[in-house]
């Protein structure tokens, strides 16, 4: 029941922008998505399920926009700037984004354990969501090799793939120090360029 999941998680993420996640009750997000309670139940097993789906959308939701941007206009360069931009926008604007880019889960959110769960579900989208969280140190290695891929063309000598590979994982590290403490206006881009000037193994 694909549509009612989705309405389930947004009616969960609205309720979770208002309110902490120790007090959002199943039965008012079941109720906000316009569906019964053993609906939920059946798609999410429990509130614990339906953090861990939560959460799980919101990193494919990160790593979509990711690819997005590695695939957009521009040169190599414009693409890795529009993928540091892309990583501190939505940190800024998705509270389950940054604690997953950062580590740093507050009291307001679930904080789900990054190690697979024991899932019984027969719902295959809650079996991935039952699976393991990526950890910051894994969104790192994530965008890195996307960027590596989306850049690299299919003669480029190994060792200027190692270079790259570098390159990419000094944006997305200076993307996080930028989510961590964000600079001033259209700061991300003028960091990001500087850094590319300066390794320019970046095609």
């Amino acid at each position: 029941m694909p549509a009612a999941r989705e309405s389930l998680l947004d009616a969960a993420y609205t309720a979770l922008v208002r309110r902490p996640w120790s007090a959002v009750r199943m039965v008012d997000v079941a109720a906000a998505a316009g569906v019964s309670r053993q609906t939920l139940y059946n798609e999410f097993g429990s509130k614990d399920g339906l953090a861990r789906a939560l959460v799980r959308r919101e990193a494919d939701g990160y790593l979509a926009g990711v690819d997005r941007a590695l695939t957009g206009p521009g040169d190599p360069r414009d693409r890795l700037i529009a993928t540091a931009e892309w990583t501190t926008v939505s940190a800024r604007e998705n509270v389950l984004v940054r604690a997953l880019l950062t580590g740093f889960w507050s009291e307001r959110l679930p904080a789900p354990a990054l190690a697979a769960a024991r899932s019984g579900s027969a719902v295959p989208a809650q079996r991935r969501a039952d699976g393991p969280l990526p950890s910051p140190a894994d969104f790192v290695a994530l965008v890195r090799d996307r960027a590596v891929a989306a850049l690299a063309g299919p003669a480029l000598p190994r060792s200027d793939t190692t270079d790259l590979a570098r390159s990419c994982e000094l944006v997305v590290r200076l993307a996080l120090s930028c989510v961590a403490a964000p600079p001033a206006g259209d700061a991300v881009a003028e960091l990001v360029r500087g850094a590319l000037h300066r390794h320019p193994a970046v095609p």
